[in-house]
C-alpha cells in the first residue's frame, strides 16, 4: 500500500502538470511557469506521501543544502552530454545550422525540470527504493531501469534498440546514482542537465519528442548508431559508452561507501553463516 500511495500522489501531479504544460502549447512564460511548479509540487507531493506512509522524514529530497547535490549532478549531466554530441559531430553525425531560439530554450527549461523531477521521483524515489529494499540493489537497478527504457518506448520514433538504450544509459546510470548518494537531488541534476543540454542548448530531439528549437539549430545526420536518428542522440552508441561508463563510476563509489544492498536471502545466509563463525 505504501508504494501504490506514493506512484499515485506523484503521479496524479505529474499527470496534471503534464496536461498543463501540454495546453499552453509552447507559450513560452506559461510553459516555464507551469514546468517548474510541476515540479515544485511533485517534489511536495512526494515528501508529504512519504511522511504520512513511511513515518519518516524524507532526507532524499530535503530543501535544505539541495543545491550542491543537484550542482553536482547538473555537472556530470551536461559534461557528459557535451562529451557525447563532440563525439557524433567528430564522427560527421552532427553539425550546427546557426543560431535557434532563446524563448525556445526558456520553455524547454519548464518543460525539462518537469520531466526530470517527476520521472526520478518515480522511478528512483519510489520504485527504485521499494525493489532495492525486496531484492537488493542489483536487481533493482536491472528491473526499474528496463521499466525506464520500457516508459519510453511508445515515444514518436522510438524502437526496442532505443528503449534498451535508454533502459541502460539513462536508467541504470541514475538508479545508480541514487544508490551511490542515497540522494534524489543528483540523479534530478543530471536528469535535467542532459535533457536541458540536448533540446536547449544543442537544439537535438529528447528521446524522440519534437520540441521547439534550442540555443542552436541543431541537425542530426548519419546511420543511427553515430546519431541516434530520429530519436536524437540517447540511441547513439556513444551515449550508451558514456552511460555504461558512469554507471560505473556512481556503482563504485556506492560499493566504497558500502551503500549496495544485497538480496534478502543473501543477506540473511551472510548473517547466519557470522552467528555460527562466533
Amino acid at each position: 500500500m505504501r508504494l501504490l500511495a506514493q506512484l499515485v500522489a506523484v503521479s496524479v501531479v505529474a499527470l496534471v502538470g503534464n496536461m498543463a504544460v501540454g495546453a499552453v502549447q509552447w507559450n513560452v512564460w506559461p510553459t516555464l511557469a507551469l514546468g517548474v511548479a510541476t515540479a515544485v509540487l511533485s517534489l511536495l507531493a512526494y515528501a508529504w506521501v512519504v511522511r504520512r506512509t513511511e513515518r519518516r522524514a524524507p532526507a532524499e529530497v530535503a530543501w535544505k543544502g539541495a543545491g550542491a547535490p543537484f550542482g553536482r549532478g547538473a555537472l556530470i549531466g551536461f559534461g557528459m552530454f557535451a562529451a557525447v554530441i563532440a563525439v557524433i559531430a567528430l564522427s560527421g553525425g552532427y553539425r550546427i545550422d546557426g543560431w535557434g531560439s532563446v524563448s525556445g530554450a526558456i520553455a524547454l527549461a519548464g518543460v525539462t525540470a518537469a520531466a526530470a523531477v517527476t520521472e526520478e521521483l518515480l522511478f528512483r524515489g519510489v520504485l527504485f527504493r521499494f525493489v532495492e529494499e525486496r531484492i537488493g540493489t542489483w536487481s533493482a537497478l536491472v528491473l526499474t531501469g528496463l521499466l525506464f527504457g520500457l516508459a519510453h518506448l511508445f515515444n514518436p520514433h522510438a524502437s526496442l534498440w532505443s528503449t534498451l538504450a535508454i533502459a541502460v544509459e539513462a536508467g541504470g546510470m541514475l538508479g545508480a546514482a541514487f544508490a551511490a548518494t542515497r540522494n534524489l537531488w543528483v540523479p534530478i541534476g543530471l536528469h535535467f542537465a542532459w535533457n536541458f543540454a540536448e533540446g536547449g542548448i544543442f537544439g537535438t530531439g529528447v528521446s524522440g519528442q519534437s520540441a521547439p528549437d534550442g540555443l542552436l539549430h541543431g541537425v542530426l545526420s548519419g546511420p543511427t548508431a553515430v546519431s541516434g536518428g530520429e530519436f536524437g542522440p540517447e540511441a547513439s552508441l556513444y551515449a550508451l559508452v558514456a552511460g555504461v561508463v558512469v554507471t560505473g563510476v556512481f556503482l563504485w563509489l556506492a560499493r566504497r561507501r558500502d551503500r549496495l544492498v544485497p538480496m534478502r536471502g543473501r543477506a540473511a545466509g551472510v548473517a547466519a553463516t557470522v552467528s555460527l563463525s562466533r
